[in-house]
């Protein structure tokens, strides 16, 4: 897909500008105009497509690409709990309201992430518009293009559901410039996904380009959200049992967890559908790489040196301890059973102490270093992580740094970025997001067991996820081959699912686990209803140790979406003065 991607967009760019909109999200016309009939043909339409791709990773509407990353770092991953800010206090400081719960509706984040999912849409709905008049193509032909538009409509319009819940939805019919948000969207998405599923065919000439069972998938992540556990399960099914990637190579766990997270590896056998990126490729700045993710390296003596965001959090650490059968010691964030009930891991808790440091001895689930960047253990082939030297203000963000979104020293200039005149340049990486990834659909088929099915085949799905990561040759080594820490893992048995609600619990947990960092955390929590309780203990704990959620933090039933932004509200005053779009309650 990258080479298709970047081999049409040089040929299409007059047409990719075409495809841009005014910073509202509701103005329809390109702010560029060019006549669509030159477009009406194959080369003219792929270019559109290509277009609507190229957002996918958040980039190139505008606005800062921090805040509208695809991977939702932000949004997903440090409002949910499993990651702090980081770095210091003041910069990038509209993150700091978000993950205090007290975030106003005229924060510059969410307002840059609206842009860029409507400008997706927008560009959807341009290339759709196209597709109609262009009687050239085939008709088996153009039906294919429609449903990956309509796939890549429906992902746009689910990022922004699960984000704001009171979203317009615009396709390509829409002639208003101004639309209201106060009718449910749901079946619309899905639908557009349905289409996408029932006909896009089994492989893609590119492999970054959706087939139908990433359609299937995503369709049953829909429902799920939904709360439709009996539709979403044969779907899930199907996918399990038949499901191929867009090269047609059937849909698997890799033998090792960490090749998800390794550009080498993109695109195997795990990855259902993947966010591309690229480097090196004459892109400004390398633009193409994973742009959204610069500030989220080690700082100081770290790898690349800067700029320590996007701290995994102590209570993610902690989550990773496990007992003599190797399973997790607490699968609630409740006090009483959870925090006061466990040993805290071992960090540079002082926290200011450069003093002699041991690896904390006790077991760990082995995903916790591929997940978090703990002193004294291996960062991937970069040495010995050294703490505090690779923590811009440990009292401030903690002691942990992000792993999952870094690329390995033998690996600089290959997959990641190399220096131009543009900052941060270095400090993009080839490493694919997977939007989803074949784990994610074991875990959303446990779900769907556990509320439908049987409890007995939930406990399969979870250790089939499980017993991958118990592989010995997953496990992070030492130069000398030995384990780097105490890593143990172990399967649950039928006493662990002997009624729902403790599979219910098991299950939500090794999400938690196995997608950490990721991402999904927040919107897991909020699909579940526990994201209040769950995170008000959250920021109880973890405000007791660290400076950036320190202090009174509130988390109220109306924190589950974020505020509409301001700005949107304020353009969509009709002719009548009344205001289109309404305020999420609560803000």
């Amino acid at each position: 897909m990258k080479k298709y991607i970047y081999s049409v967009l040089f040929i299409v760019l007059a047409i990719i500008i075409v495809a841009a909109c005014d910073k509202s999200f509701l103005q329809t016309s390109p702010s560029a105009v060019l006549d669509e009939e030159i477009l009406t043909d194959k080369k003219g339409v792929e270019g559109l497509l290509v277009g609507a791709y190229s957002l996918l990773d958040g980039v190139g509407a505008g606005g800062n690409q921090w805040a509208s990353s695809g991977d939702n770092w932000v949004y997903g991953s440090i409002v949910g709990g499993e990651a702090n800010k980081g770095s210091a206090d003041g910069d990038q400081p509209d993150i700091q309201p978000l993950m205090r719960f007290n975030a106003l509706s005229n924060n510059a984040y969410p307002n840059d992430k609206w842009l860029v999912l409507y400008e997706s849409i927008s560009r959807c709905n341009k290339a759709l518009k196209v597709l109609a008049k262009a009687t050239s193509i085939a008709a088996a032909e153009a039906t294919i293009y429609k449903a990956e538009l309509l796939f890549l409509r429906g992902h746009y319009h689910f990022e922004a559901k699960k984000i704001w819940n009171n979203i317009p939805y615009v396709d390509e019919n829409n002639t208003a410039k101004i639309l209201s948000n106060t009718t449910d969207v749901w079946p619309k998405i899905e639908a557009d996904m349905q289409f996408a599923f029932d006909n896009l065919p089994n492989t893609q000439p590119n492999i970054g380009r959706a087939n139908k069972w990433a359609a299937a998938a995503y369709l049953a992540k829909i429902k799920i959200f939904r709360k439709d556990f009996a539709g979403a399960k044969p779907i899930l099914d199907n996918v399990i049992a038949n499901g191929t990637n867009s090269a047609g190579v059937k849909y698997d766990l890799f033998e090792n967890f960490y090749d998800n997270f390794n550009f080498e590896t993109s695109n195997g056998k795990e990855a259902v559908f993947q966010i591309q990126y690229s480097v090196n490729d004459g892109s400004p700045g390398n633009e193409n790489g994973n742009y959204g993710n610069q500030l989220n390296f080690p700082y100081g003596t770290g790898p690349v040196g800067c700029c320590g965001f996007f701290q995994p959090s102590l209570d993610l650490g902690n989550s990773y301890q496990v007992n003599a059968q190797g399973l997790p010691i607490a699968f609630s964030n409740d006090p009483t059973t959870g925090y006061n009930a466990i040993r805290e891991l071992k960090t540079d808790l002082g926290i200011e102490s450069d003093d002699a440091y041991t690896i904390d001895t006790n077991a760990l689930d082995p995903r916790i270093d591929w997940t978090i960047g703990r002193r004294g253990i291996p960062f991937l082939d970069w040495g010995i992580d050294a703490g505090k030297s690779w923590i811009r203000d440990q009292p401030y963000g903690g002691p942990y740094s992000s792993i999952k979104n870094i690329f390995r020293k033998s690996q600089k200039g290959s997959g990641s970025g190399t220096a131009t005149a543009t900052w941060g340049s270095e400090q993009t990486s080839a490493i694919n997001y997977n939007i989803i990834r074949f784990a994610d659909v074991l875990l959303w088929a446990a779900e769907c067991e556990v509320e439908v099915g049987s409890l007995t085949k939930a406990k399969d799905y979870v250790n089939r996820v499980r017993a991958r990561a118990s592989n010995p040759n997953g496990f992070v080594k030492k130069d000398d081959g030995t384990n780097a820490a105490n890593y143990k893992i172990g399967l649950y048995s039928d006493a662990n699912f002997t009624n729902q609600d403790l599979a219910r619990d098991v299950v939500r947990f090794e999400r938690k686990l196995e997608l950490a960092m990721e991402g999904h955390r927040f919107f897991d929590l909020v699909r579940w209803n526990t994201f209040q309780t769950t995170l008000q203990n959250y920021v109880n704990y973890e405000g007791s140790k660290i400076q950036c959620v320190a202090g009174t933090i509130v988390v109220k039933p109306t924190h589950n979406y974020f505020a509409i932004p301001l700005s949107q509200i304020d353009q969509s005053l009709d002719p009548t003065g009344v205001f289109l779009l309404k305020q999420n309650t609560g803000y």
